[in-house]
Order: C-alpha cells, then sequence, then structure tokens
C-alpha cells in the first residue's frame, strides 16, 4: 500500500472483546482524530465522521464493495461476487431478485402474520412478567417470519441464529472468534448448496423464488445458495439487536417510554433513534477504485476503508448531545441500515417488525426493569447477548 503523509495513526483494536462491550469512547477518539485515521493493527483506513460515511455510501463507483466488504483479504477474495460484495451491474441484477419479497407493498400482505405473532409473544412475556428480551422476545419475530417466509423448513430454525452469528464473525479479522467461525460457515454453506433448493424447501418461499428467477434467467443459477446468506444474515440478527436494544433504551429512560406510551405517533422515530445510538452492524469497509481525497486527506487507489457506522451515528457534529436517546429527535438520516446503492434490502421488513412490537408492547406494558444483561461479543455485530427483564403490567 502506498504511504500516505498526514493521516493520523491509530493502534486501537476495534474487534477486541471491551471495543465491542463499549467501542464509543474509542469512536470518539478516532473523530477527534480527523476525518481519516489508518487503523494499523488490521491495515486499512477508517472514516469515523458520519459526513464522511454518508459521502462514501452515496458513491459506490469510487467506494467500491467488489472486492468485498470485510476485513480478512482471503475472506475478501472468497466473498467476491455475493451481493454485498458487488457493484453495479451485478449488483442490481441481484438486489432486484432479492427485494421483490421485501417491496413495501409485498410487507401489507405479510403484516397480518406478523401482527399474530406479535401477539403470540407479547401475551407470553407480559404473562411471565420476566423474561430474556433476546431470546424470549426479540428472537421470537424475526425467527419465525424468516423461517417461514423464507421457506426453508422448521427442522433448519435452530440452527439459522447459529449460522447467522458465525457469518457475522468472518467480518472480522482472524481472532478466535473468526476461527472459531469457520466450520459453521462451512455448514451454512454446504446447507444452502445442498438442502436448500428445488425439491427440499417450501416452493411458495423466497429461497424457492430465487431459483424461479434464475430459470428465467434473470440471474446465474449458481448465485442461488450464497444469496441465501441475504435473506438468512440481515434478516435476523440485525433487527433481534435492534428490538433487544430498543427495550434497554426504554428501560434506562422510562421518560422516554411515556412519551411513546402516550403518542404512538413517536414509533418510528424511536426506531430510528434506537438504531442510531445502538448500531447493530457497526461497520463495513470499501475499497477506493481511484486517487481520492477526503477533507482534504488523500488517499490513493486501491485503498481498503472502514466505514464505521457505529461511529458516525453518534458524531456530534451531526447529532446534538448524541449519546442521549431522544425519540423526539427523529433521526431518520441515520446511517444503521446504510445508504445508497448498498442501503439494507431487508430495512422495511425490520421496520414492520419493530413498530408492531411496540405497538403491542405499549399497550401492555408501562414499565421495564432491567435486572441484568450480557453484552454480544461478535465480530460483525454489537448488542446484548441476554438480557433479564421485568415488566410491569398496564
Amino acid at each position: 500500500m502506498t504511504a500516505v503523509r498526514d493521516i493520523p495513526v491509530s493502534d486501537v483494536d476495534l474487534f477486541a472483546d471491551d471495543a465491542r462491550v463499549d467501542p464509543y469512547p474509542i469512536y470518539r477518539e478516532l473523530r477527534d482524530a480527523g476525518p481519516v485515521v489508518e487503523m494499523a493493527r488490521h491495515g486499512h483506513y477508517a472514516l469515523p465522521r458520519y459526513a464522511d460515511v454518508r459521502a462514501a455510501l452515496m458513491d459506490w463507483r469510487t467506494f467500491s464493495s467488489a472486492r468485498s466488504v470485510f476485513v480478512d483479504e482471503e475472506t475478501n477474495r472468497t466473498l467476491e461476487g455475493i451481493t454485498l460484495c458487488s457493484d453495479p451491474p451485478d449488483h442490481t441484477m441481484m438486489r432486484s431478485v432479492l427485494g421483490r419479497p421485501l417491496r413495501p407493498d409485498r410487507m401489507r400482505e405479510i403484516a397480518p402474520t406478523i401482527a399474530a405473532e406479535a401477539d403470540r409473544v407479547v401475551d407470553r412475556v407480559v404473562g411471565a412478567g420476566r423474561f430474556d428480551a433476546v431470546a424470549d422476545l426479540a428472537e421470537h419475530l424475526p425467527m419465525a417470519v424468516v423461517s417461514t417466509l423464507v421457506g426453508l423448513g422448521e427442522e433448519y430454525r435452530g440452527k439459522l441464529l447459529e449460522w447467522a452469528a458465525a457469518i457475522w464473525d468472518v467480518q472480522g479479522p482472524r481472532n478466535q472468534r473468526f476461527l472459531d467461525a469457520g466450520p459453521q460457515v462451512g455448514e451454512f454453506l454446504s446447507f444452502a448448496a445442498n438442502d436448500a433448493v428445488p425439491g427440499r424447501i417450501d416452493p411458495d418461499g423466497w429461497a424457492a423464488h430465487l431459483y424461479e428467477a434464475a430459470d428465467r434467467g434473470e440471474m446465474p443459477r449458481e448465485k442461488c445458495p450464497v444469496m441465501m446468506l441475504d435473506y438468512v444474515t440481515p434478516s435476523l440478527d440485525t433487527t433481534i439487536l435492534g428490538i433487544a436494544s430498543m427495550i434497554a433504551l426504554f428501560a434506562d429512560h422510562p421518560d422516554q417510554w411515556d412519551a411513546l406510551r402516550a403518542d404512538r405517533s413517536l414509533i418510528p422515530h424511536a426506531i430510528n433513534e434506537a438504531l442510531r445510538i445502538e448500531t447493530p452492524v457497526p461497520q463495513f469497509t470499501r475499497v477506493l477504485t481511484e486517487d481520492h481525497e477526503i477533507d482534504g486527506v488523500a488517499l490513493p487507489a486501491g485503498s481498503r476503508v472502514a466505514l464505521l457506522y457505529g461511529s458516525a451515528n453518534r458524531d456530534e457534529r451531526k447529532y446534538p448531545d448524541p449519546d442521549r436517546f431522544d425519540i423526539t429527535r427523529k433521526p431518520s438520516d441515520h446511517l444503521a441500515f446504510g445508504r445508497g446503492e448498498h442501503v439494507c434490502v431487508g430495512m422495511h421488513l425490520a421496520r414492520l417488525e419493530m413498530s408492531t412490537l411496540l405497538e403491542r408492547l405499549a399497550d401492555r406494558v408501562s414499565r421495564f426493569e432491567v435486572r441484568g444483561r450480557t453484552p454480544m461479543i461478535n465480530n460483525g455485530l454489537r448488542g446484548w447477548e441476554h438480557l433479564d427483564v421485568t415488566v410491569s403490567p398496564v
């Protein structure tokens, strides 16, 4: 890599356990250091400020995903060409197929199913009074919806979360979590290639629709197995972590829960604010296709650059008092779902699931109290592994 002058260098490891648990002081140091920081441990640069991350997301021609978006270069080479790790026109082709069942108009069709599942899980946890807000609440709706709609079969439901977490772990460097995840990632890829195929999946499910699109000549058939990743990983962990973080935030800020219960029009803003302040996917990388200048800092073509969504969403240059949870803030411009060409294809489903749960909980719960919490430590995700909660019913 060509040496670049006048760029601050950080030796911090954003994938160390303590940084996964609480990255926010580190993010502030990186933002204060400059618009671009060289991350010495992992051989790439980082953009920690909101304006620069957003500009990069809107410029896919310069900040390319085609050489993959993770950290480890061997993994990046292996994943080149999947939807997440591609640029137009290939990305457009795959995304157009993936996105059909996730369009806003299709969400109206599945809204009754989501409402019924939300009623079921809220009845159960409120009746129990004390529960794990991750395993008992947050996981229920995405797991029930995704396993049914993708059409992979009930027998695989228990494995989906394990596979998804492992796939996120290989987003990082070759630390122990990365190495431990390898066999499970291999297991998922074998499942996708050999079991999640026509004749063994629901013919009306989203997975089957991938093969139907390939049969119509809309995309190569060999893309179908790995495109299962796009339905399984983004649709599960990110939504689960977003729901759990909302519960923790409302427990820690009961005045905000009171405000939401009094004014349900705040629900969309509450979701955005929770995703802003606790971003489930803290970063992806891009590779520069040409020499490029960022706020006066020159980077050469070929540089790998991490876009730090988790830092950008707490940038005080963008959001006043950014560490404060305030559901009247209305931060619809947060970057938790990305922006531009690679904006999250499943964000409409995630919003529907989260808003439906909040509606039901607001009807039934006057107060949340957290009795204990265990952070998730994962190379690609951030949130709660367990959240022991009691509720006061209405």
